[in-house]
């Protein structure tokens, strides 16, 4: 027995057709937010390294202004925002100790006042770079159990046929749409899963890079404090 998709769909109860309209949705969600974040994390990656080259020289020839402008330009920069504040606090302090005096004002504080500066902004640029795989994790983990839904009212159909006497040609579509709710669960769910996991890892990586700049970035402070 052959069915195009047409007749399928047509011959599905209400309920199953939810079900599959549900699933739908989750699976554009899943490609929409596939696409958004791998634009995000390819820009994101790209302006990281250009804004780290830049920033090693600027900062070895104590070009501060230039290092802020540089960080206003790779606003895809993760690493960009999050140093940019930390040398904006750095030059304010600094202004700062100077209108005020060395005993007013003093090294400690200005390096306590950087570093909050940096770990301020670090935690929202990572929730940031986050934002959405709470979806495909989630698509990943219900999108099965939405196809199971599928198949049992698939299989409660298909008997519901077969006690009022059907044969194969009847009950045919009632199991054809307890297959298709499994696979379709199982198609949608396994590619969430296997992108979670991979952005996932991208953000733990740049992570790392956020945390491995800023500690660099600190140090050049801690020097710059003691001179």
């Amino acid at each position: 027995m052959d069915m195009s998709l047409t007749e399928m769909w047509e011959s599905m109860g209400l309920l199953v057709k939810l079900n599959t309209i549900f699933m739908l949705v989750m699976s554009i969600a899943m490609v929409y937010i596939a696409i958004e974040r791998f634009i995000v994390y390819r820009k994101a990656a790209t302006q990281n390294f250009s804004f780290v080259t830049a920033l090693k020289d600027y900062l070895a020839k104590r070009r501060l202004d230039d290092a802020r402008k540089a960080a206003d330009r790779h606003k895809d920069s993760p690493v960009a925002t999050v140093v940019g504040q930390g040398l904006e606090a750095y030059q304010k302090g600094r202004e700062a100790q100077k209108e005020a005096g060395p005993d007013d004002v003093g090294d400690f504080d200005l390096v306590d006042s950087v570093n909050r500066a940096l770990e301020r902004v670090k935690e929202r640029e990572v929730s940031s770079l986050r934002k959405g795989l709470n979806v495909l994790a989630t698509v990943a983990s219900i999108a099965p159990f939405v196809g199971l839904f599928g198949t049992v009212l698939g299989i409660i159909n298909a008997f519901e046929l077969l006690k009022g006497g059907g044969g194969m040609e009847v009950i045919g579509p009632g199991i054809a749409e307890a297959l298709v709710s499994t696979a379709f669960g199982l198609l949608v769910a396994i590619p969430a899963a296997i992108l979670f996991n991979f952005y996932t890892g991208r953000v733990e990586t740049m992570s790392v890079d956020i945390n491995d700049v800023s500690s660099e970035f600190m140090d050049y402070v801690l020097r710059e404090g003691r001179s």
